[in-house]
């Protein structure tokens, strides 16, 4: 033993360790392979020792050795033998080495299941941290299932090192094993409150993953989000929270409007970039509608688009560009910011600038942003740059079918000019957008056919770039539309004659096609004048051009071009032969080419309507065989010309031959002896040369670069400043016509600069498409955006709020326990069987109230929307909203549930999220033990959550015992309250009057707090107003906003002429002349609803306030910008506040003096039914019923500035009503009946 050990020792020592190994690596850099393979047989070497220290040396090679690239996969089992060493130092190793060169096929991973759940119990906590820290990287599906119960019970560690790490692999257990989530859930969730932070981090961070790709089965887990949002100090988990509310709030747009006042906090408060990005991301995704919010975003992001860190400024620019889509009016407000970063050197940061400019452009600044980036596209360095210029141009005016171009000549120019980039790939997009203009643009067509026709004079200029998809081919959109709108055209002989340049056998292929194609239009429209003129000297010159000059045509290498030139050279050649003849062939001849041609949709193949029967996919004639004649390679006539026939706008790939090196070479010597030996080719500098310039064979030429601070000018191309000038005099002019108006009248809305309804569109853009017959009309065109099928969040996408199944439980490990061999079941004792039959009777009760309450909470909803009146109730319920109405239910997560039980759960997280969403600083919910109160049956108890008095027999059978019992208590308690209530002076109170027994009303007429506040042909308007006690200056009015039309409605602006009393709350620095956008368009004969806020000095009058809702209605003909005015009437009784008050609270304010004001009133109602009168009241004035006996009730409710009110209504015997009131102000009271007897009076 001895001897073993010291030849051990020695071992060791001979044997090379990692340092050495790579000083060796680092000497042999000649032959390094070669080295590498000794030092791989010294290392099977040295795993083939007994020693661990000695493979452990061994496995630590092996791992750096694989970072370089070479296969270790041969030493898995040797890795797995360090794993398994009882020395950390070696365990550490082997997991490190497994960590790196493990995957999902390494075969011996079976072996380390048991090993790896010894480590996970070790004493030794580092132990298994390095267990859990190898697992994380080679995890497999069994290596998952096996060990989750092992890594949960880690959850439960005394020691926060371990729970971090175990919390983390959670994800990947999950990832490879979903089963194991909803099991592992309520723990981990646990977690999220652990009092360690560094685990809490960790349970965030796994959380936030799983919610990143499911975000709907976490929003439960809002409100738990939402405190360590509030408390936590760590920049790097708000960050991960903050992030995951981005991806929440547009699940629950209430969730947003909870977290504007911690977001906003945040953003002002924080100095960490990073969280103050992920902020404003939270407030673009969430509360979009918020202008206060994002007004505040835009002045953030400004600062970090103005901070020297390129990061920052593209980071600030891509939110912005976020913000463009909700706010274009708050990001143009920056306009000069981001045409400086136009001249960044990043060139991303310039893209994204541009980016930006496509959301910022409108009639007025069109021209000024587009001249702007045609200077900058002149100073631009480099091709692509150049050519994102050239293409966001196109992009910005063609946007919304050229939505912002009010004068279609100035377009035209700039297409022209935009001919004269050098270099440019993107002549196709010039060309079509040439075509698109001319076709759909009828008043333009004079205008674009004499510019097309200078673009043909100076064809020789853009034929010299004759590369495909370069500026040359904007000729065949010259040709074209020349060629089709021949009878806008001047001189359409000189035109002919330009196409007919023998220059133009340079253009490519199918170029030339279309140049043909429109040679014989134009000779038709020449031979039309010509004939009316009787100018036979015209028709023999041009018949005679044209045959003379189409042969060049006919010899062109496309085929296109052969066959077109063919047959008009043909067709040619039959008329000249009928003139000579002496007929008139110019009917005919324009007879080829009559008829409108409209753009066909860009989706008209997909919509062709497939016939029945036909099947796309079946083959038409019978399969190829498998014979060897396929092998045959090659063309059997002429060598195939893969490009010839191509279509003129299809993409290509075009194979080229490929000469080899020594061809290149060959030809490069070819190259420049050619150069040298031509006289008009001009030399680069050579740098041998530094004093003279006279050299003996002439060979250099000094070349001078000329500075030309005007671009060169072809004759007849208009040029587009002229038109920028032109719009500055109109509006110049506009202004100097309103100054006047300005002093006599306030302006209403934004200022000149900011509407583009006075600027006037010069051209009207048609909107005719041609669709094939039958086409489905749909605009479903896209591709479903589902995810990979092999995504593994595909699995993960759970339901957590339902209660465990059977089936659902972990996996345990358990000894089979086995008695002589035999198998004995436990019979159960009669106590077991009693026990659980009671059990299951109580588990029969439970479901039973569960359906009962399931059915009361329908039956509820169900009146209440019936009681809705048709009209859109967008708010919460007022049992949802009234803290005082949630119960809390504890959840008792049994792992035999039931699905009514797993039902229940769920609905009670749904209302424990409910609750904390509506209240907007409610503490959570405390389990209270219930108060109940019970009212006699005769008496009718009506309040402002609209109860309804309808009352099944089936809730009047239930618990009548006990119903009856508390009902004798609370007649005792009535008898002796109403004993002590004592009439106030100056008003009646129903006290101490007999109580006969009356059968119950009839059902309450339907009401709705909706009124209507203006309409036209294309919007309805109705609204209601709210108000919350805690601010008693503010009152909100909820608009709902209906599209009548089957358009949509876009660019709401929503403005009210303020009062001194009265002003609406708009944007911060927002002026009160300002219009608030309404934050959504409004989709066919669909509605939406927007909340505006106003403040109120004074509620003791009624306030009226005038205005307008501005909008545009997008139709297929084009946009109509109109206008909507209204008037909004906000009562005195929209600031009065249904606040429940007992009777003796009610007969004390009374007896106090403090309500020394005083009003009467009588008039007759629509509705002679009493219970109908207090329900009306109580529903639109916002009353709450005190106390009722037979025809006269008391009322109290409270205003939100603190006014106490209080009512006697009685009916009196000719069916009218009587109504005393009294209060602190006169004025308020008053206004208060007028309002009552408002709401009864309107039938």
């Amino acid at each position: 033993m001895a001897l073993r050990k010291v030849k051990g020792t020695l071992e060791r020592a001979m044997d090379k360790n990692m340092q050495d190994l790579v000083r060796g690596i680092r000497n042999h850099k000649d032959n390094e392979a070669k080295y590498i393979s000794e030092c791989l047989d010294e290392i099977k070497q040295e795993l083939r020792q007994e020693n661990v220290a000695g493979k452990a040396n061994a496995v630590s090679k092996l791992t750096y050795l694989q970072m370089l690239g070479y296969d270790v996969s041969w030493a898995a089992f040797n890795i797995i033998e360090v794993m398994s060493s009882t020395k950390f130092t070696y365990k550490r190793i082997g997991y490190l080495s497994a960590a790196q060169s493990f995957h999902d096929e390494t075969d011996v991973l079976m072996l380390t299941t048991n090993m790896i759940r010894k480590d996970l119990s070790a004493q030794n906590m580092y132990d298994a941290g390095a267990a859990l820290s190898g697992l994380a990287c080679f995890i497999t599906p069994d290596l998952a299932r096996d060990l989750a119960n092992d890594i949960m019970t880690l959850l439960s560690s005394t020691k926060p090192y371990l729970r971090k790490k175990a919390v983390l692999i959670l994800y990947k257990v999950f990832l490879k094993f979903p089963e194991a989530l909803r099991p592992a859930f309520p723990r981990l969730k646990d977690k999220l409150e652990d009092p360690d932070t560094g685990v809490q981090s960790a349970a965030v961070n796994v959380i936030c993953e799983l919610a990143r790709k499911n975000p709907k089965n976490y929003l439960s887990l809002a409100p738990i989000f939402f405190k360590l949002m509030t408390s936590s100090t760590n920049n790097w988990m708000l960050i991960k929270i903050i992030k995951l509310f981005g991806a929440l709030t547009p699940l629950e747009p209430r969730l947003g409007k909870k977290l504007i006042e911690p977001l906003t906090n945040l953003i002002h408060s924080t100095s960490a970039m990073s969280l103050l990005y992920e902020c404003i991301n939270t407030v673009i995704a969430g509360v979009p509608s918020h202008s206060a919010s994002i007004q505040l975003c835009v002045q953030k992001l400004r600062i970090l688009i103005e901070d020297s860190d390129q990061n920052l400024k593209y980071l600030g620019l891509l939110a912005m560009s976020r913000i463009l889509k909700t706010h274009p009016k708050s990001v143009q407000a920056h306009k000069d910011l981001i045409l400086q970063c136009l001249d960044d050197k990043d060139e991303s940061i310039r893209l994204r600038a541009l980016d930006l400019l496509y959301g910022m452009v409108s009639k007025k600044n069109l021209m000024e942003i587009v001249k702007k980036l045609m200077i900058h596209m002149d100073r631009a360095e480099g091709s692509h740059y150049r050519d994102e210029l050239l293409a966001k141009i196109i992009e910005i005016c063609c946007q919304s079918n050229y939505q912002y171009i009010t004068n279609f000549e100035w377009y035209i120019s700039i297409l022209v000019e935009l001919t004269r980039t050098e270099g440019t790939h993107h002549g196709r997009l010039i060309a079509s957008q040439m075509l698109d203009v001319a076709i759909r643009v009828q008043a333009i067509r004079h205008f674009a056919v004499a510019q097309m026709a200078t673009l043909l004079d100076n064809a020789h200029i853009l034929a010299n770039n004759s590369q495909r998809n370069g500026i040359c081919e904007v000729l065949y959109a010259a040709s074209w539309i020349c060629g089709e709108f021949s009878e806008h055209l001047k001189d359409p002989k000189s035109a002919l004659e330009a196409m007919l340049k023998p220059k133009v056998t340079n253009l490519p292929g199918h170029i030339q096609s279309i140049f043909v194609q429109n040679i014989i239009k134009l000779y038709s429209a020449v031979l039309v004048k010509a004939e009316v003129e009787e100018d036979t000297e015209v028709l023999t010159e041009t018949g005679q051009l044209l045959l003379d000059k189409l042969p060049m045509f006919v010899q062109s290498a496309d085929l296109e071009v052969q066959e077109r030139a063919c047959c008009v050279l043909q067709l040619m050649k039959y008329v000249i032969k009928l003139q000579d003849k002496g007929m008139k062939m110019s009917d005919d001849v324009s007879a080829l080419f009559t008829g409108e041609l409209n753009p066909v949709a860009s989706k008209a193949q997909r919509k062709v309507p497939v016939p029945e029967g036909l099947d796309l996919d079946e083959w038409i004639n019978p399969p190829p065989s498998d014979s060897s004649d396929e092998d045959i390679g090659g063309p059997m006539f002429l060598p195939t010309m893969e490009n010839e026939h191509r279509l003129t706008y299809q993409s290509e790939t075009k194979k080229g031959y490929e000469p080899t090196e020594k061809e290149l070479n060959e030809q490069r010597e070819q190259r420049k002896v050619d150069q040298m030996n031509n006289p008009h080719y001009l030399k680069a500098e050579q740098k041998a040369r530094k004093g003279s310039y006279n050299d003996v064979d002439g060979g250099y030429i000094p070349v001078s670069s000329i500075d030309l601070s005007v671009p060169l000018h072809v004759p007849g191309f208009r040029t587009s400043d002229k038109y920028i000038q032109l719009a500055k005099e109109q509006q110049n002019s506009g202004r100097k016509s309103k100054k006047k108006r300005k002093h006599r009248k306030g302006r209403k809305g934004r200022g000149d600069s900011e509407s583009d309804g006075d600027i006037p569109v010069i051209h009207a853009v048609s909107s005719a498409i041609e669709m094939p017959e039958g086409a489905n009309v749909s605009d479903d065109g896209g591709e479903d955006n589902t995810r990979p099928a092999d995504d593994p969040h595909r699995l993960l996408d759970i339901n957590l709020d339902e209660p465990l199944k059977p089936d659902e439980r972990l996996p345990v490990r358990t000894h089979r326990v086995v008695i002589d061999g035999l198998k004995i079941e436990e019979s159960p004792t009669p106590a077991a069987e009693e026990k659980h039959k009671k059990k299951h009777r109580k588990e029969k009760e439970r479901r039973k109230e569960k359906k009962e309450k399931k059915k009361e909470r329908k039956e509820k909803r169900e009146h209440a929307v019936n009681d809705a009146g048709g009209e859109p109730n967008l708010l919460v319920s007022p049992e949802e909203e009234s803290p005082e109405k949630v119960t809390p239910v504890t959840i008792n997560s049994l792992p035999n549930g039931s699905p009514e039980q797993g039902q229940a759960a769920v609905e009670d997280k749904t209302d424990e999220l409910d609750f904390w969403l509506s209240g907007s600083d409610a503490a959570s919910p405390v389990k209270l033990a219930p108060e109940v109160t019970a009212t006699p049956a005769k008496e009718v108890v009506l309040t402002s959550e609209e109860e309804s008095p309808k009352v099944t027999e089936e809730k009047h059978s239930k618990k009548k015992k006990e119903k009856k019992t508390k009902k004798e208590k609370k007649k005792s308690r009535d008898k002796k309250r109403k004993s002590e209530y004592e009439e106030a002076e100056g008003i009646a109170t129903p006290s101490k009057e007999h109580v006969s027994d009356t059968e119950l009303p009839p059902p309450l007429p339907p009401m709705s707090s909706y009124q209507l506040l203006a309409e036209n042909p294309a919007i309805k308007m109705v609204y209601e107003t709210r108000v919350t006690p805690q601010q008693g200056h503010n009152i909100v009015a909820s608009i709902v906003f209906s599209n009548l039309t089957s358009s949509h409605v876009k660019d709401l602006e929503f403005n009210v002429l303020d009062s001194l009393n009265t002003k609406l709350v708009r944007g911060i620095g927002a002026s009160q002349h300002d219009v608030v956008k309404v934050p959504f368009v409004l989709l066919p004969n669909a509605q939406n609803e927007g909340q505006f806020a106003f403040t109120v000095e004074s509620i003791s009058m009624p306030q009226k306030l005038k205005g307008t809702l501005t909008y545009i209605v997008k139709t297929e003909d084009g946009s109509t910008h109109d206008k909507l005015d209204f008037r909004i009437h906000l009562p005195c009784s929209s600031f009065i506040v249904a606040v429940p008050c007992k009777g003796s609270d009610f007969a004390e304010l009374l007896s106090s003096g403090e309500l020394d004001e005083k009003f009467s009133t009588n008039f007759s109602p629509t509705d002679s039914e009493f219970s109908h009168i207090l329900a009306k009241i109580c529903f639109y004035t916002h009353f709450t019923v005190v106390e009722q006996v037979d025809n006269t009730a008391s009322l109290y409710a409270k205003s939100v500035q603190g006014h106490h009110v209080c009512l006697l209504v009685k009916q009196l015997a000719n069916s009218g009503i009587s109504i005393d009131g009294k209060s602190t102000d006169s004025s308020l009271i008053t206004n208060i009946l007028d309002d009552v007897k408002a709401c009864l009076t309107t039938a």
